[in-house]
């Protein structure tokens, strides 16, 4: 088959969504399928291209990737951390994809599906034009709880003509899923969400890990205080002053931890300005190379998986949790609904209230004071082994493609 990807995101950027479709995209062609991938330059998170980087991945150029998908890029816009300039260069992306795919066809044939996933939510805009263009079923890939997120994005917020954004966005998002072939989704409580609104079927594939890459990590080596790590993003989702007013409390108690946040997000400022404010509680690092990941996992004696006390989180499971898994360390999460049953049925660690840091503050102490329940059983590398492992995920979702396709052609 060909195989037709639309997303905003894609190697050699280093996140969620590039890791979850490079390693798709590799095992698809590797089953003989082709793959064609329109996407923008590489310039998440920092919102431009890297100079080092300009030449090769200029708009409106290709590239065979080493594991042979065929990348066509779109025009982008730089953009800030805030949501109107993000969500304009979402829709420069869109815009022009169209036409990008026409382009690739020529080279490479029509596609015989297309897979649109989002965020960035226009890619579902393009997904549909592209689909219709050449007679194809669309795959719509729902990777968080759009449109439900909606109402809690930043600048979203309040009413008057902001309600009135929010209402249409979530019209609009809500049909594009109604009018697809099909819906795919990451968590089985956001497929419930959306068979009870109408959509037909969706079906849950859920994000991944490389299990072997990070199950090298090695055991703790007894630290005399307290290493906790946050390695990720730092958005606003991911709700992380609350971690820093924890560890201020147990800055203040003289409780012998270091915790240590690695990333970058939209949010970074605030929580540099928190931190500042509450006495440099949390060491806060800039993000680091993939081949960098390892030290700062062998560091620590518990990783820190977090999300706000927001309902459509409720419906969310972070990949970074799957990822934490597969390391074998002990993960405190600041979770609910389906992703704190997955820390719950792996048995990977502690489940904390989301935004509560008095809880916090008081299992730190508790893990200062008996660090023997760090321990982890093999269940959680286990788990994650069964349930989260790109081989298998891959398999699911090409029994799923080349059932719509065959559907297709009766």
């Amino acid at each position: 088959m060909h195989i037709l990807l639309v997303t905003h995101y894609f190697a050699p950027e280093n996140s969620a969504p590039t890791r979850r479709w490079a390693a798709f995209a590799e095992r698809f062609i590797d089953h003989g399928h082709q793959v064609t991938v329109i996407a923008p330059p590489p310039h998440y998170p920092q919102g431009r291209v890297k100079d080092g980087l300009k030449q090769q991945y200029k708009p409106g150029s290709s590239a065979i990737e080493e594991y042979g998908a065929n990348v066509f890029r779109t025009k982008y816009l730089q953009h800030r951390a805030d949501i109107v300039s993000r969500t304009s260069d979402h829709l420069v992306a869109a815009y022009d994809s169209l036409g990008v795919a026409k382009r690739a066809a020529k080279q490479f044939g029509p596609p015989e599906v297309v897979i649109a996933t989002a965020p960035g939510i226009p890619s579902l805009i393009a997904g549909r034009r592209i689909a219709k263009a050449f007679g194809a079923p669309l795959i719509v890939e729902m990777r968080d709880a759009w449109p439900d997120l909606v109402t809690h994005t930043a600048g979203l917020s309040g009413g008057g003509p902001k309600k009135w954004v929010k209402k249409i966005i979530h019209e609009r998002i809500t049909d594009w899923q109604l009018h697809s072939a099909q819906v795919v989704t990451t968590t089985q409580r956001f497929a419930e969400v959306l068979g009870e609104r109408g959509v037909s079927s969706p079906v849950v594939i859920r994000n991944g890990t490389n299990i072997e890459r990070y199950g090298n990590i090695g055991e703790r080596t007894g630290n005399d205080r307290l290493h906790l790590l946050y390695m990720g993003n730092m958005g606003r989702s991911q709700g992380l002053h609350t971690v820093i007013e924890a560890a201020a409390k147990l800055k203040a108690q003289g409780v012998p931890i270091e915790v240590r946040f690695v990333g970058h997000g939209a949010d970074k400022p605030r929580l540099r300005q928190l931190n500042k404010a509450l006495g440099w509680p949390v060491e806060i690092r800039d993000q680091v190379e993939p081949n960098e990941v390892h030290e700062h996992y062998a560091w620590a004696d518990s990783l820190i998986v977090s999300l706000r006390d927001w309902e459509p989180f409720e419906w969310t499971v972070p990949s970074k949790l799957y990822e934490a898994l597969a390391t074998g360390r002990h993960i405190t999460g600041l979770l609910a609904g389906e992703a704190a049953s997955v820390l719950r049925s792996a048995r990977g660690g502690e489940v904390i209230e989301p935004g509560n840091a008095d809880q916090l503050a008081s299992f730190w102490r508790e893990l200062a004071n008996r660090p023997n329940l760090l321990k982890v059983s093999s269940s959680a590398v286990e788990w994650a082994s069964e349930h989260a492992n790109y081989d298998t995920l891959a398999s699911r979702y090409l029994d799923l493609i080349e059932e719509i396709v065959a559907g297709c052609e009766r």
